[in-house]
């Protein structure tokens, strides 16, 4: 890790441009906290180059050599275009991660999405299928059933739905019309008319689409 200010490498990280010593040793323009392990190495010209990623410094690229030459010109030209390398392939893994988790979130919304479909389609079919099974214990089973798919909400208290009723605006959910409604529970079209109009009443709708949208608040559907 490189602190700031510490070094020459800090020194370069608080003026984030590149910075230079001819003998890092007896240097005085920079702190000496890490003389022990560059006179291990044997370190006498050292350069450092800032690593600089969307206005932030990011991190030092060191450069030095094992005697007291000046590190100019082409030398430290190279240097910086080094760094300028390690920047673009930064960027590039971020964008990558960026478009990744973009990606991710975005299917996860589809999926998601999807489910909830599935669940409704679902909701609708029981429902539908409720009432055309005599045995009232059988029945009573799949509408226990049904109702799991709206486990996770509370029909309220202030919107009272019929059954039937709850059965038409389950199939409007599922994207029926009025006629494949009607052929799904039996019923005349004008029947469903009358249900889904009574529903809009009490939901305070005027739109089917209104009254699906304030079913589902009240929770009354998926």
């Amino acid at each position: 890790m490189v602190d700031v200010r510490n070094g020459l490498g800090g020194k370069t990280l608080v003026l984030a441009r590149p910075c230079v010593v001819t003998d890092y040793s007896v240097s005085r323009q920079i702190s000496h906290e890490y003389d022990a392990p560059v006179a291990v190495e044997g370190l006498r010209s050292v350069l450092a180059v800032p690593v600089v990623v969307r206005h932030s410094v990011r991190g030092v690229l060191y450069g030095a050599l094992r005697t007291a030459l000046p590190l100019g010109g082409r030398m430290l030209d190279e240097a910086v275009e080094a760094a300028r390398e390690v920047e673009r392939a930064l960027v590039v893994r971020e964008e990558a991660r960026t478009l990744a988790a973009e990606g991710a979130a975005g299917a996860g919304r589809e999926a998601a999405g999807a489910g909830r479909e599935q669940v409704r389609e679902a909701h609708a079919a029981l429902r539908a299928l409720a009432p055309k099974i005599a045995d009232p214990e059988l029945r009573a089973e799949l509408l226990d059933a049904c109702a799991l798919l709206t486990a996770d909400t509370t029909p309220s208290d202030r919107v009272r739905l019929t059954p039937r009723e709850v059965d038409v605006l389950a199939c409007v959910a599922a994207g029926a019309t009025n006629a494949v409604t009607a052929e799904r529970l039996g019923v005349t079209p004008e029947t469903v008319k009358g249900y889904l109009r009574s529903a809009m009443r009490k939901l305070r709708a005027r739109t089917r689409g209104e009254a699906v949208v304030a079913a589902r608040r009240a929770g009354w559907l998926p």
